[in-house]
């Protein structure tokens, strides 16, 4: 699939958290626009900045280029003010984008993080291309929380060849969060959205994750399943004969199938109990 890769200059960087994030993050970070792995469920295809796109989700990605300067600025400003700051990085994007190895766009801002710290930071990330900047990360745990999410939404390959074929293999994902946690970095297995998994898969995680989030495609979208039914995700489910997997109340029993692997406070189900630490 072709990517257009354009580069822009932002006019802001952080974006006042609402709505989903609204639950201790205080802002949103998104070094780009647009998202090279084109995942069918992703709720940003029902958005304005893709409602209003020409070209259909996947297949653009802007750079922002001058990310990493507005982020100082506005961390300046908002310090001055004594505000908090605690950033979900990223909510609309991914910032780990195949581009991020030419660009480093997310890689500057990390650097900037270093100087100008954030009280906290979640990555949000699906991309084994992290790694790159572990060396960042490490130094920047010394300077605030931090912490490491990585989307594996199931352990089987194909289901994430269904639901997102151009998105890094889950073996990749694993095998990243595994370094991750290695290197002293707090972890999350992001299960978001659930997919048919196998019931070997909480197994796969033990070890690598310091948390578990369990979010689902009807009470993760951010208008209770209505933007995953336009999306046509039921009956991409029906057609498949997954349909016991779409389920209302599927976060209830992932959620105890997962309690018998681990123990019951590292498991944590969308929406109130997203933020990190606890109040």
């Amino acid at each position: 699939m072709t990517v257009e890769i354009k580069e822009i200059l932002s006019k802001s960087i952080l974006s006042e958290a609402k709505g989903y994030l609204d639950i201790g993050f205080t802002h949103s970070l998104n070094p780009y626009s647009g998202c090279a792995f084109a995942c069918k469920y992703c709720y940003v295809r029902e958005m304005p900045i893709q409602k209003f796109k020409q070209i259909p989700w996947g297949e653009w990605v802007d750079i922002k280029t001058n990310a990493a300067e507005i982020y100082r600025n506005e961390v300046m400003k908002l310090r001055r003010k004594n505000k908090p700051i605690n950033i979900f990085m990223s909510s609309a994007t991914d910032p780990y984008q195949p581009i991020e190895r030419e660009a480093g766009i997310t890689r500057r801002i990390l650097q900037e993080m270093l100087e100008s710290p954030p009280d906290l930071v979640q990555i949000q990330t699906r991309s084994p291309l992290i790694l790159k900047d572990l060396d960042l990360i490490v130094q920047l745990k010394d300077k605030c929380d931090v912490l490491v999410s990585m989307t594996v939404e199931t352990d089987r390959e194909d289901m994430k060849q269904l639901f997102a074929p151009y998105a890094p293999g889950i073996k990749l994902r694993m095998k990243a969060l595994r370094e991750v946690h290695a290197a002293g970095i707090m972890t999350q297995a992001a299960i978001s959205p659930v997919l048919p998994f196998t019931p070997d898969f909480p197994k796969t995680l033990e070890g690598i994750a310091d948390r578990i989030w369990i979010d689902t495609l009807n009470i993760g979208d951010g208008s209770l399943g209505k933007r995953s039914k336009r999306l046509g995700m039921p009956q991409l489910f029906d057609d498949h004969d997954l349909t016991d997997w779409y389920r209302s109340d599927i976060h209830s029993r992932v959620e105890t199938y997962f309690r018998s692997f681990f123990p019951q406070e590292m498991i944590h189900v969308s929406k109130s109990e997203a933020f990190p630490l606890k109040p």
